[in-house]
């Protein structure tokens, strides 16, 4: 450190950041430096590097530019209380990024010890319907829910004769829907809503824990999708909307 401070180049060398991002916070009054040279290039003392720093820790927890000058020209900050919330807020990212390193290490666990289908045998298992499509829009969907995890983590392990028996299940409940459909039974009466809470037990016991809302959620996807409505309505006409009509009674109905 000279008399004069050090070099803009030098900084953002020490600090880790480009000579343009300097630039630029000294053209917003966020970080003026505090001397020029004799040619009139920026010069950094002490106070600068400080201010800096601290500038760069708001950055690193998600601070946009514009809310962090006032925090640090604000003086009625208290020293002590501000370390204090600097603190808080360093623990708090730690325990989110602690978070997600777990969910990142169960799944990297279920890829690593499940057995995976082929695209042949998930052809064989789930017919002409199955499309390696719908796997990579259900991830792009719901790849960031706990759901989404606890599914991949449980249908990591398993077989082919797991999903043969999940489908011919799936199919089994899907006839019986589609029979009280046909049979006038309302979607609404305790035959239909025992009809949807088995559909709703059912993902619980092979994916993940549906609770009646996220059930509700899934009935108006059923409709609103056409490839939903269309896999149901391919058992029986209307089953789609008669599925939707009694989850939706169903979720109601232990709501109240």
């Amino acid at each position: 450190m000279t008399e004069r401070g050090l070099p803009v180049g030098r900084v953002a060398e020490l600090a880790g950041v480009t000579v343009r991002t300097l630039h630029h916070y000294d053209e917003i009054g966020l970080l003026r430096p505090g001397g020029r040279s004799r040619a009139g290039h920026r010069r950094y003392d002490d106070p600068d590097l400080d201010r800096l720093q601290q500038i760069l820790f708001y950055r690193e927890l998600g601070f946009p530019l514009e809310e962090i000058a006032p925090l640090l020209d604000d003086p009625g900050i208290d020293p002590v209380a501000e370390l204090r919330r600097r603190h808080r807020l360093l623990t708090d990212r730690i325990e989110r990024l602690q978070r997600m390193a777990a969910a990142v290490e169960h799944a990297m666990e279920a890829k690593k010890m499940g057995i995976q289908l082929t695209p042949e045998e998930k052809f064989e298992v789930f017919g002409e319907s199955y499309s390696e499509e719908y796997e990579t829009e259900a991830e792009q969907r719901w790849g960031d829910t706990a759901a989404w995890e606890e599914s991949q983590r449980r249908t990591g392990s398993y077989t082919k004769e797991d999903w043969a028996r999940i489908k011919a299940e799936t199919d089994a409940l899907n006839q019986r829907i589609a029979a009280a459909l046909a049979d006038g039974v309302p979607a609404d009466s305790p035959q239909g809503m025992a009809l949807a809470e088995e559909h709703r037990q059912q993902i619980c016991g092979s994916f993940y824990e549906c609770g009646h809302e996220l059930h509700a959620c899934l009935g108006e996807m059923y409709v609103s999708d056409e490839r939903f409505t269309a896999t149901y309505d391919a058992v029986a006409p209307g089953l789609a909307r008669y599925l939707r009509d009694a989850i939706v009674a169903n979720a109601a109905r232990h709501a109240a």
